[in-house]
């Protein structure tokens, strides 16, 4: 995507019809299990706030913090609780749905909050990816079922007149195909990455692995450690940490012990920013083991720093790093192979990672923000 000048969104803010934009989503940027839909959801409010829009984030409530924060120029009021806020908002634009001030942006993270049922356009869908395989790994049986039939049967037909933006045009590809949407109302709009991702400081010493994500089923951290203790067996000076939090620390700690990884694999937890931009830069590659993403933004973050990528080849990540350009898209059992490739040949790790700040350089917030606020006045 072109860098667009912040000037270009808020030109278009002042000739348009719009003033004010309220958002609904799932989670907060501050919830415990936020992840890349809500950082991106969070980055796009922040530049359409500071380009003129009040802006408004409904989102659930986040245990022990306030139900209302003001955050980079635009209201987060979060209220409900992890399913109960869809009932909530959806509520609420009923009994609002008469009053039209404002433009709606729906990010429909698996289950949606079926807002063309209660609220006309400018209304705007982010829909990152179908969700597929992942209610079973988060569900019950018939839970997942419901979830599932939700996202793949009930909702599309209501979404069908909608306009929809998603990250990546792998992405699209799976949405058309697996819900039935139109092309023409799928729009790819890649995301930003955040100025502060740059290169600097210095490697580790020794050959070193990091990853970051939310410990959830579907980024698989499970096999990822398994694949990092057979590249430790090539590899005896390897060390690796994975960055992040979420409900499947026991489990992963567990295995990690069990496969007597404790010495060299971390699991930090969450970290402050500025740590998480020294394990990028200190990484010889990031790697992802996940089974689906919208596009990969811990990818395109440490590309940003000049660091090289191995992850598998799914939706998503095929659009965040160009294989053999800027890292290594590979099956699950390609990933040990691709891991000790990258590790073991300094020219090709250096190749790749100059290739990965090449393509990092034309992602901003900037552009993203720019293209979905024209894509909302236009819906």
């Amino acid at each position: 995507m072109t860098p667009v000048d912040r000037s270009e969104l808020e030109a278009m803010v002042a000739a348009s019809s719009v003033d004010s934009v309220r958002m609904v989503a799932w989670r907060d940027l501050d919830d415990p299990e936020a992840g890349g839909s809500e950082l991106h959801a969070h980055r796009i409010a922040a530049v359409w706030a500071q380009a003129g829009l009040a802006v408004t984030m409904r989102t659930s409530m986040v245990a022990n913090a306030p139900a209302i924060v003001e955050r980079e120029g635009y209201r987060a009021v979060r209220r409900g609780g992890r399913y109960g806020v869809f009932p909530q908002v959806i509520t609420e634009g009923l009994r609002q749905r008469r009053k039209h001030d404002d433009a709606l942006v729906e990010i429909w993270n698996g289950m949606p909050f079926f807002s063309p049922l209660w609220r006309r356009p400018p209304r705007l869908i982010f829909l990152h990816h179908v969700h597929g395989e992942m209610w079973d790994m988060v569900l019950s049986k018939g839970l997942a079922r419901v979830g599932d039939t939700l996202e793949r049967v009930i909702a599309p037909p209501l979404y069908r007149r909608s306009t929809i933006m998603t990250l990546s045009t792998s992405s699209k590809e799976e949405i058309v195909e697996r819900l039935h949407l139109h092309p023409e109302r799928v729009h790819v709009v890649p995301p930003g990455i955040e100025e502060r991702f740059t290169p600097g400081g210095e490697r580790a010493a020794n050959p070193h692995v990091v990853a970051v994500g939310r410990l959830v089923p579907v980024k698989r951290y499970d096999l990822l450690i398994r694949t990092l203790v057979e590249v430790k067996r090539q590899i005896p000076s390897l060390t690796a940490s994975i960055i992040g939090e979420g409900y499947e620390r026991g489990s992963l700690e567990a295995l990690r012990a069990e496969l007597g990884a404790e010495g060299w694999l971390e699991l930090p937890g969450r970290v402050t920013d500025d740590e998480q931009l020294a394990a990028y830069r200190r990484a010889w590659v990031v790697a992802s083991s996940s089974l689906r993403e919208g596009w990969g933004m811990t990818l395109t973050e440490a590309a940003a720093c000049g660091t090289p990528s191995v992850a598998t080849d799914i939706a998503g990540h095929r659009d965040a790093v160009e294989d053999d350009r800027g890292g290594l898209l590979v099956d699950e059992d390609g990933l040990v192979a691709a891991l000790c490739s990258v590790l073991g040949d300094e020219a090709l790790r250096e190749r790749l990672g100059k290739g990965a700040l090449g393509y990092a350089g034309t992602l901003t917030w900037e552009a993203t923000a720019t293209t979905a606020f024209r894509l909302l006045t236009t819906a």
